[in-house]
């Protein structure tokens, strides 16, 4: 199994605590990891449970996404050395960008920003 299908069918449950983990670490809530959850996938509260309850795998959750924001496409930067606005894959872009906006999150950067509001 290549690295890529191993991250795609990995449970976004198992990755879940870890992106609130690494928001805590630097002060964040698991409620704004929430909010950007919701922004970036159209999930909303009762909906993101559902599919941490269910242990769906990433292609799952982000097939399932109620609506991917139009927005996503203005997430910029490098996440492990990797352009996310480069990446090619429409699966694990969405996923890089979950990451990057978590990254921005833990950066201490404004919710506003973050939103790109």
């Amino acid at each position: 199994m290549s690295n890529t299908e191993r991250i795609y069918s990995m449970p976004f449950s198992d990755v879940y605590p870890l992106l609130v983990a690494k928001a805590e670490r630097k002060g964040r809530t698991k409620d704004e990891v929430d909010t950007v959850i919701y922004w970036l996938t159209g999930y909303d509260e009762a909906g993101l449970k559902e599919q941490l309850d269910l242990e769906v795998d990433h292609r799952t959750f982000y097939g399932q996404a109620p609506r991917i924001n139009p927005n996503a496409s203005l997430i910029t930067g490098a996440v492990c050395g990797v352009r996310v606005e480069s990446i090619e894959d429409p699966l694990m872009q969405k996923i890089r960008w979950l990451d990057k906006l978590v990254d921005e999150l833990a950066k201490g950067k404004k919710m506003e920003k973050i939103l790109r509001g």
